[in-house]
């Protein structure tokens, strides 16, 4: 459920009231939702509404609140701007940004910037006089204002890679839709998403406004958290050949019949970190070929102890940007971080490799 301007700005006020009362150390004096300035020449901007209150020790204060319906770094960017213009002709006067749901980077940019912030799930920051109220951590109660889900789907995920792959690179719209084989308004969105989150920022060029990537590590992460090797089809088998002599199988059927694959998870980090111990093949297969694959092989199907397993991409982007290391075909770093992520068996230590020998030297 998303919230309209009037009701958000309602409840926040509510809220707002609400935990400053509890910490028993000031008393609100009135709620002002109509103050407007006498002289709009001035240029400043009205607040959504202003919170009187008094101090123990008897010290006044006006609370500035500016409330939007989204909660995304660039809007609170937009609203800190807004709160310092408000407060800085007043000596008692301290500017708070509310919305539906606050991240943790929203909350660090207001405390940053010497600004309180409240959201509708409790979380807050208020840091003025003998005040200090942080709370942190309150899960979101409008899972419907969680558009940063949207950045992960299967076409808005092609973009990524697409960026990520190439981290330095400065894109056009229209370049980005291209080369990630999705539609101008995917790659349209996709930008605005990235935009609102501050994982990118805009350019000048030559050529007109462009955009290159500005947290690599912190997107690629974000995206982690809502990824799983388990999107993919997965089919097991059991074979009685060493890895290495599988996977040698396993290039050259692919490579004879021109059928397209990709190692991943443990056999992927094997070719990046040689050192690597494993029992069991992982790659991408593109198609419908798998079960004949494993039948000219002479691999059994099983359900438990599998040294193979066979994975149908639920999206073809899995395959963007695939490295040759000595004949074999890999999936890019980007690609294996996100799958060794969501992987039990030592994933995480070949993920921690990978990024810190591999990823983070391309940024």
């Amino acid at each position: 459920m998303k919230l309209n301007e009037a009701e958000c700005i309602r409840k926040i006020k509510e809220r707002a009231k609400e935990s400053l009362e509890e910490t028993g150390m000031v008393t609100v004096i009135s709620i002002d939702t109509k103050l407007r300035w006498s002289s709009p020449s001035e240029g400043r901007i009205s607040p959504d509404f202003v919170i009187t209150l008094r101090t123990k020790d008897r010290k006044q204060y006006r609370l500035y609140f500016e409330v939007k319906t989204v909660g995304q770094p660039r809007y609170v960017r937009m609203a800190v701007n807004q709160l310092h213009d408000l407060v800085s002709r007043e000596k008692r006067a301290y500017g708070i940004f509310g919305a539906p749901y606050l991240s943790e980077d929203s909350i660090r940019i207001c405390r940053e910037n010497d600004i309180g912030c409240i959201d509708l799930a409790g979380n807050c920051l208020f840091k003025f006089d003998n005040i200090y109220i942080n709370i942190q951590g309150k899960p979101n109660p409008y899972p419907a204002t969680r558009p940063l889900k949207s950045l992960f789907s299967p076409k808005s995920a092609r973009g990524l890679r697409v960026l990520l792959v190439n981290p330095k690179k400065v894109w056009g719209v229209k370049e980005l839709a291209t080369e990630a084989n999705i539609s101008l308004g995917q790659a349209s969105n996709l930008k605005k998403k990235l935009l609102d989150y501050e994982f990118i920022e805009e350019v000048k060029t030559q050529k007109g406004v462009k955009f290159r990537l500005l947290k690599p590590e912190s997107l690629l992460n974000k995206w982690a958290e809502n990824y799983s090797y388990r999107l993919n089809k997965i089919k097991n088998y059991y074979s009685f050949d060493e890895v290495k002599d599988i996977e040698t199988k396993l290039i050259s059927y692919c490579r004879t019949n021109k059928i397209r694959y990709a190692f991943t998870l443990t056999s992927g980090a094997s070719f990046v970190a040689p050192s690597l111990r494993y029992k069991r093949v992982f790659a991408y297969i593109d198609g419908s070929v798998i079960k004949d694959i494993a039948q000219d092989l002479g691999w059994k199907e099983v359900s438990s102890g599998q040294n193979i397993s066979l994975l149908e991409p639920y999206d073809e982007g899995v395959f963007y940007g695939l490295q040759d290391i000595n004949g074999a075909k890999v999936v890019s770093d980007v690609q294996l971080y996100l799958d060794l992520k969501s992987y039990r068996e030592r994933g995480e230590e070949a993920a921690k490799f990978l990024l810190e020998r591999r990823l983070r030297a391309k940024w």
